[in-house]
């Protein structure tokens, strides 16, 4: 045969493949509701953050960097050389018939020091910025597959009446729900409004975390909020 008629087929290039992929992603619309629950408009949302990918293990790294930094590390327990007394050696050595001891502080004993006790330590842990990115993308995508994200035309408040907020989170049908709430810039009013509500929590845009986006039945955004979130992921993936 001739060498024509051996050869294979050329394969595309991966990034003919990806470009080409690129073009068929779709910007995906969602309804806007008004804080009497009452849908106003659509609007779409970016296909490259919301690109339906959810990775498990980087969501589960974030919640566990996050939780081990939380943590103060403060614990601390004496050993035998912290606890005082114990200079005197209790009994001599040989010839008495019991165990030999060296102090009355040994962790054997009561009121001797802790053997392998505590001791403060820092329990930071690091996690590259790509992947804090990756994560929180997964969360988001996580939200949008569940059907547990939805968004506002706005959230503001003239005074900081707890009631009026209890009145927004009854319009939209969330009474029931734990709702993490994510606005653009966190207002003072928004803040005390929204701290003695059980359930309820507010964030602002640049400082919600995954794990909060994760430990929550419902995730509301503002269209504002949407906007600065698409941005942050963005950022994070450059």
């Amino acid at each position: 045969m001739s060498a024509k008629a051996t050869s294979k087929p050329k394969k595309k290039s991966p990034k003919l493949v990806k470009k080409a992929a690129s073009k068929e992603a779709k910007d995906l619309n969602l309804a806007v509701l008004n804080t009497q629950g009452k849908k106003v408009e659509e609007v779409s949302i970016d296909s490259g953050v919301f690109d339906g990918t959810i990775n498990m293990s980087l969501m589960h790294q974030a919640v566990v960097t996050y939780l081990a930094n939380q943590r103060k590390g403060l614990a601390c327990t004496k050993t035998r050389g912290d606890v005082s007394g114990g200079g005197k050696k209790p009994w001599r050595q040989k010839g008495t018939g019991r165990a030999r001891f060296g102090s009355s502080r040994n962790p054997v004993w009561r009121g001797g020091g802790v053997a392998f006790g505590p001791k403060p330590h820092s329990y930071y842990k690091e996690l590259p910025k790509k992947m804090k990115g990756l994560a929180f993308k997964s969360a988001l995508n996580a939200k949008l597959r569940d059907k547990e994200l939805m968004l506002l035309d706005e959230l503001k408040l003239d005074s900081a009446k707890t009631k009026k907020f209890a009145e927004i989170v009854g319009k939209l049908k969330l009474d029931e729900e734990k709702v993490c709430f994510v606005v653009k810039v966190l207002e003072n009013n928004l803040k005390l409004a929204t701290r003695n509500i059980k359930k309820v929590e507010v964030f602002s845009a640049s400082s919600v975390h995954t794990i909060e986006i994760l430990d929550c039945s419902k995730l509301v955004l503002t269209k504002n909020a949407l906007r600065a979130i698409e941005e942050r992921v963005k950022k994070c993936l450059i």
